[in-house]
């Protein structure tokens, strides 16, 4: 064997009894303590000293995969959902991540080796999600998970690029919201004070509350003195985990089984659980779901959390009408409070069931929609009440940085996306030109 002599650790390139070249280069320390050197072969001498600089060169770069077998995608997503983002996002991420993970990316991609998948797959994937009828949001939505979990596959060295960084991600169309007119927003407001709560719904529409943050409202965070009203946590409903040692069979009389071609579990087939192609989609046979029937489960129901950012950490200076609202508000929750008798549970929450318990928040979500209907105005989200808010002090002139801080916002530039150019802001502007053009002073 035809060696070349170098130092230790450096790269060696030798001719074997194979009768190739072959050469290894020295990039890291593998798990063992032992020095992690690739190996490359060639039929000449120069093409094996290409393969080594070219080795080298990605070494010097920090592009060199980690040495060992490379892990397949699903092993990856599920060791990054659940180990490296599961302990330092919030929630609800969270909970979009797992989607994006087990409902789409891993059924759709999770065969392939990381370092074998290529941009196309992703854009596969999203094009026959859409082709199912899956929105072009939630398409995005996996694209954006897809992203997060391959760039930190890339960090750690287990990529030597990320393929979604060369990815065209869907293209998302965003719906422009109306905020609601002067004369709608009266109308509203006087269905809702017809309501148990109904002051809920005000403070969306004058102050743009988050859902969360005004079902999260407590007595103790008011300052009557002052008027002042300090936001700091939300309420939130949060999925139930087992407490179990086996989820599959805690779960096993609630797991969805395929429905036949002429079933009658149900009184419309329709109503039957399909995939794309019209088939009953069933529980996964390793399903783990289901938890909330679990003896042993923790963690979920409704739960004060902090709010969503630092920025959504702030005061309201409450309107008089308001104020006043509240005030009213409190001496109907304090009759209440004794009609309930020993069924009252005490929990300092300002919006209550009848019991004192805090208010789902998709109960609140069908009391708007009521709402809507009664006051006799167009179907609308309830987030639109917000859209209204940030509308409306922009007609008011509110300066930019008082805006965000009413908002709650951590950049002034969610201004594009809330508020909104209304017809009353068009005629006034229509006014101005009259009264610049035509009309000089």
């Amino acid at each position: 064997m035809l060696a070349h002599i170098t130092p230790n650790g450096a790269s060696s390139i030798y001719l074997g009894k194979d009768g190739y070249w072959h050469g290894r280069v020295t990039v890291g320390v593998r798990d063992d303590g032992k020095p992690d050197r690739p190996h490359v072969q060639a039929k000449t001498e120069a093409e094996v000293i290409d393969k080594v600089r070219k080795l080298e060169r990605d070494r010097d770069a920090g592009k060199v995969r980690k040495p060992g077998r490379a892990w397949t995608v699903e092993k990856w997503l599920t060791h990054w959902v659940e180990n490296i983002a599961a302990p330092s996002v919030r929630y609800k991420t969270l909970q979009g991540y797992r989607t994006a993970v087990y409902k789409h990316l891993i059924p759709g991609i999770g065969a392939h080796r990381i370092d074998r998948i290529e941009p196309e797959h992703f854009e596969k994937l999203y094009a026959k999600m859409q082709e199912s009828g899956a929105k072009a949001g939630t398409a995005h939505q996996v694209h954006r998970t897809a992203r997060a979990a391959f760039n930190e596959a890339f960090r750690r060295r287990h990529l030597t690029e990320s393929p979604v960084r060369f990815v065209k991600a869907p293209k998302v169309e965003e719906e422009e919201v109306e905020p609601f007119t002067p004369k709608e927003a009266q109308q509203i407001i006087t269905a809702a004070l017809n309501r148990r709560n109904g002051v809920r719904f005000v403070i969306a529409l004058a102050l743009g509350c988050r859902q969360g943050e005004a079902l999260g409202f407590k007595w103790e965070r008011l300052d009557r003195e002052n008027r002042l009203y300090h936001v700091r946590r939300a309420l939130q409903r949060q999925a139930w985990q087992h407490g179990c040692e086996d989820p599959h069979n805690c779960g096993a009389r609630f797991h969805r089984v395929a429905c036949a071609e002429n079933c009658k579990r149900h009184r419309n087939r329709k109503n039957c659980i399909r995939n794309e192609k019209g088939h009953a989609r069933p529980c996964p046979p390793n399903c783990d779901r289901h938890a909330s029937s679990c003896p042993k489960r923790h963690g979920g129901g409704l739960r004060e959390v902090d709010v969503k950012s630092k920025a959504g950490r702030r005061r309201f200076v409450l309107p008089d009408e308001i104020f006043d609202l509240l005030m009213r508000h409190e001496e109907v929750q304090r009759h209440e409070r004794v009609h309930a008798g020993t069924e009252w549970q005490e929990g300092g929450w300002i919006f209550t069931q009848p019991n004192g318990r805090p208010i789902d928040p998709r109960r609140d979500w069908g009391e708007w929609k009521e709402i809507l209907a009664e006051a006799g105005v167009r179907d609308a989200r309830l987030h639109d009440a917000r859209h209204t808010a940030a509308t409306v002090l922009m007609l008011l002139r509110v300066p930019d940085r008082a805006v965000q801080d009413h908002m709650g916002w951590s950049s002034i530039r969610m201004k594009e996306r809330y508020m909104h150019v209304t017809e009353e802001l068009r005629r006034e502007i229509a006014d101005q030109l009259n009264g610049y053009f035509w009309n000089p002073n």
